[in-house]
């Protein structure tokens, strides 16, 4: 579903036919890929700038 939740695809798409288990690995894929470097980049300003919020 986070292809459908994301905007990448309709659900409808996924119902019908029009996209196959391989689109769907790919889309699956590509936002993985997308959180894990999102992950990585705010790791990388916490270092430079320290954290932006701190827990009590």
């Amino acid at each position: 579903m986070a292809p459908v939740l994301e905007g990448l695809c309709k659900y409808e798409s996924l119902i019908d036919g029009t996209l196959g288990l391989e689109d769907i690995a790919l889309m699956n894929d590509a936002l993985a890929v997308r959180a894990d470097n999102q992950a990585a980049a705010r790791r990388i300003l916490e270092q430079q700038n320290g954290p932006k919020y701190r827990h009590p």
